[in-house]
């Protein structure tokens, strides 16, 4: 039986030197299309296949519309939907599926129109070779997975290298006399300028263009009628004039094979399989090229289309779909006739063990050191096949070695199992996708699942995403956004139910997309009665905003306490609404109202001014000012001036007749001083209006005169170092520079102390260590504040040689003592200690003389003594 079997399998099988090559049917196409009737885009990865009445043929229309139609099919022939087409632009000229499943068809005039999978246009921007190319109209377009290039009609090349940033742009001018014979692209991912590279079969060469220039290659190879780069883009195949097939290098450095065909007819296609052979097909004929051995030959009576994949080809007909592919090592170590492999030997004894027969163990002895071997090989070409009862026999065979071996990872077989789960589902022809195990790995789950829910194959998308341990999150949102669009005459309350039933299943699930989708269809209160159901504010607040619950969006924003949302939704609605409706909507919400003032006190002072003005309530002031509101009947004035920072000035001013209110004025500082010099005066006129401001005012007055002053100085000494400092500072400045003058002018105007005026007299010639001048101002009359500021200035700048000239006219014994120690001379700080006679001093000069032992002992006598007199 199980020898039976593998003959069977076996017999499918075609031998192209070493390599065994197998082509089985994996679905019979429920259409009634003839491909010779049509132009065909086919999806790599099983994807769907398009199809429109080829408009450069003439044919008999049988029972059809003169009008046509694009007709989008799965692999297995069954209609997903069909759309007429009326697409502006001319001429069809080509059509491709891109990498995201998006049909891409190139008209004439270079445009590009985008439809989706289940044939409607997309919203995106509509895709262009550029004005230039649309006037020299488009005469062939080839596609890549992400990317196309046309050839106009003067022979001009353009490129669009990525749909996703669609830039188009012109390649060099390869100066063509004549249309090239064939075109091929080689894609930017494989190209050493990561750009693009257009090969042109021109005369007995190639031409390969790029965006910098052209470069001749391949002399004496051509005429070449037919070219084909394989997928890693590292091989290219030549079909020449006189009926050679060659396979070159990308880069034409060498020939590594070479055929002659028994035909110089050019072939109508020519494709990959693999990377290990050459499919050639002509009108009845498919010949398998491979580089030793003798070419394979497969007949057919009808016309097909090959659509290569990362692993094989998929051959398609009127009436079948096949594929293709090398058979996998595993495979013909099981089924190859006369196999003596342990895999075909643990294969035989599942079946000897079914028909319960004793030869099963016989088989098992023979392989049991290489037990663990087989069942990994039986596992592997589980994976390869398509037959389900294939499968499931030859895991079965693995399952049974799996029971004698102590040491197996046993991983693999659950993996394998959940694996061809998935392909099984997907296989399906009323899905029709014929994923490869390793067009699947290629491709990979999460593509997998996108592209079954872009063809609304949302059920078996959500229980393969469940399955595989996947996120469900993405299928149920985009079923929902499908659901809404198809719901058109479903009422909202019902549609929200059974939305609301499925976006359960998913737990922190975007509701505010799904509610933006539902807006975008035009049903606002849909859109709104779903966001209700969204717990991140941060998403809830932008989309209320966008449908214009901006009363609701502002409450979801003052209630999730972020500030950032808070200011979104405020300056939303400061932008749409009148500003008395602004007003009235924030006042009911103290963060809201809070922030706005915030806000506007620093850049919108004249509306800050309305605001109060429109509310006319105290309670706000009160919030601002701090300042208590005592008796709302009696007109009062909420009058304040103080400096907060050097950059703000705060005061207030009075606005009505009767009732007083107060606004707040905050002036910025600016380039220039003289704005903000009338501000203040504007606001000591207003401050002088009212008897009970009499403080303010003269203060508002005199900082006026103060900024007047420093901008003069800042003038006369071409430094802006002035303005928006203290009196004490702008004297202290004026010093320093040596514009004594100037200082005494301020002091006189600002009615300066003189304590104070020598104490900042004298830091600031100790700043600049003018030594003589601070010996010369000590000796003009005897300072008020005594000579301490003197003895300060000259130890803070390091000066031990001036301080001691200052020093001994202190009059207090306990600061001249201080004084000598700070500077470290022990003998003058004894000595006056003695003559002062205070046992505290004594201690403090102790410690502070700690290293000085001199000075330490002398100390101790001192405090014995004072000690021993206090005793007597």
């Amino acid at each position: 039986m199980a020898g039976a079997a593998a003959v069977s399998v076996a017999a499918e099988w075609q031998l192209l030197y070493n390599r065994y090559y197998r082509k089985p049917e994996i679905y019979t196409m429920q259409w009634t299309v003839d491909l010779s009737r049509n132009k065909l885009a086919c999806a790599p990865f099983g994807g769907p296949i398009a199809v429109i009445r080829d408009d450069a043929k003439i044919v008999q229309l049988l029972a059809e519309s003169a009008l046509r139609k694009l007709n989008i099919y799965n692999s297995a022939g069954l209609l997903i939907s069909s759309t007429r087409w009326d697409r502006p632009g001319g001429r069809l000229i080509a059509l491709a599926w891109s990498d995201d499943t998006s049909l891409l068809c190139a008209v004439q005039d270079g445009s590009l129109h985008r439809f989706s999978a289940r044939g409607d246009p997309l919203p995106d921007p509509p895709l262009s070779f550029g004005p230039e190319c649309s006037d020299q109209n488009v005469s062939e377009c080839v596609f890549w997975g992400n990317g196309a290039v046309c050839l106009t009609e003067a022979n001009q090349i353009f490129c669009i290298p990525d749909f996703k940033n669609p830039r188009a742009c012109k390649l060099a001018d390869p100066e063509l006399e004549e249309f090239p014979l064939c075109v091929a692209v080689i894609e930017p991912q494989y190209t050493m300028s990561g750009n693009v590279e257009v090969l042109l079969g021109v005369g007995d060469h190639v031409l390969v263009v790029d965006e910098d220039g052209v470069q001749q290659v391949g002399a004496g190879l051509g005429p070449v009628q037919k070219m084909a780069v394989t997928q890693n883009g590292k091989l290219i195949a030549l079909f020449t004039h006189d009926g050679r097939l060659l396979v070159v290098s990308s880069d034409f450095s060498k020939i590594l094979f070479e055929y002659n065909c028994e035909s110089a007819l050019p072939p109508e296609q020519l494709a990959w399989c693999g990377l290990h052979s050459v499919l050639l097909y002509w009108d009845d004929e498919l010949l398998m090229v491979g580089p030793y051995g003798e070419p394979v030959r497969y007949l057919y009576d009808e016309p097909i289309r090959l659509i290569p994949e990362c692993d094989g080809v998929r051959i398609l007909s009127n009436a079948t779909m096949e594929f293709l592919h090398i058979v996998p090592d595993s495979t013909v170590s099981i089924f190859k006739i006369g196999s003596t492999e342990p895999a075909a030997l643990l294969y035989d004894a599942l079946d000897h063990f079914d028909r319960r027969s004793s030869k099963a163990d016989e088989n098992l002895r023979l392989i049991r050191s290489s037990l663990p071997e087989a069942v990994e090989v039986c596992i592997d070409a589980a994976g390869h096949e398509f037959d389900v009862e294939r499968q499931h026999r030859l895991l079965r065979a693995a399952s049974y070695g799996q029971a004698f071996c102590s040491h197996i990872e046993r991983d693999r077989f659950q993996d394998m199992c959940k694996t061809l789960r998935v392909l099984n589902v997907v296989r399906n022809y009323e899905i029709g996708i014929p994923l490869s195990i390793q067009q699947y790995k290629v491709l990979t789950a999460p593509v997998l699942i996108g592209r079954l829910i872009n063809s609304y194959q949302h059920l078996v998308a959500l229980r393969i995403s469940e399955y595989v341990g996947m996120n469900q999150e993405v299928v149920v949102m985009h079923w929902a956004c499908a659901k809404i669009s198809a719901s058109l005459a479903i009422h909202d309350e019902a549609l929200l139910e059974s939305l609301l039933d499925k976006l359960k299943l998913c737990k922190g699930i975007s509701y505010a997309a799904v509610a933006a989708h539902a807006d975008s269809c035009g049903r606002r209160k849909l859109a709104a009665m779903l966001v209700e159901h969204e717990s991140r504010s941060s998403k809830q607040v932008p989309l209320l905003l966008s449908i214009g619950e901006e009363d609701s969006a502002l409450m979801k924003a003052t209630e999730s306490g972020d500030t950032d949302l808070v200011y979104l939704a405020l300056f939303h609605i400061w932008q749409k609404s009148a500003p008395l409706e602004f007003f009235g909507m924030i006042q009911a919400r103290p963060l809201a109202r809070d922030l706005f003032i915030t806000y506007a006190r620093c850049y919108k002072h004249e509306f800050l001014k309305d605001f109060f003005l429109s509310t006319g309530q105290l309670q706000v002031l009160k919030l601002l000012f701090g300042e208590a509101v005592t008796n709302s009947f009696w007109p009062s004035v909420l009058v304040q001036f103080y400096i907060n920072t050097p950059d703000f000035i705060c005061a207030t001013f009075v606005l009505e007749e009767k009732m007083w209110i107060v606004a707040k004025l905050i002036v910025k500082r600016v380039s220039t001083s003289w704005p903000r010099i009338k501000l203040i005066e504007k606001a000591h006129n207003l401050f002088a209006e009212t008897k009970e401001n009499t403080f303010e005012s003269k203060a508002a007055e005199e900082h006026a005169k103060l900024i007047r002053m420093q901008h003069e100085l800042e003038v006369t000494t071409k430094q802006a170092i002035f303005v928006d400092s203290s009196i004490n500072d702008t004297i202290r400045t004026c010093i320093v520079l040596g514009n004594h003058r100037a200082a005494m002018k301020v002091r006189t105007e600002f009615k300066v102390s003189e304590k104070r005026w020598y104490w900042l007299k004298v830091f600031a010639l100790g700043t600049i260590r003018d030594w003589d001048a601070l010996e010369k101002f000590s000796k003009e009359k005897r300072p008020p504040t005594g000579f301490r500021p003197f003895v300060e200035a000259c130890i803070d700048a390091d000066e031990k040689s001036e301080a001691v000239k200052y020093i001994p006219k202190l009059t207090d014994p306990r600061e001249r003592d201080e004084a000598y120690a700070r500077i470290g001379m022990a003998k003058e700080t004894t000595d006056v200690a003695a003559q002062g006679r205070d046992g505290e001093l004594l201690d403090r000069l102790k410690q502070t003389f700690a290293q000085n032992t001199a000075a330490s002992s002398i100390l101790d006598t001192l405090r014995d003594r004072l000690s021993f007199q206090g005793v007597s």
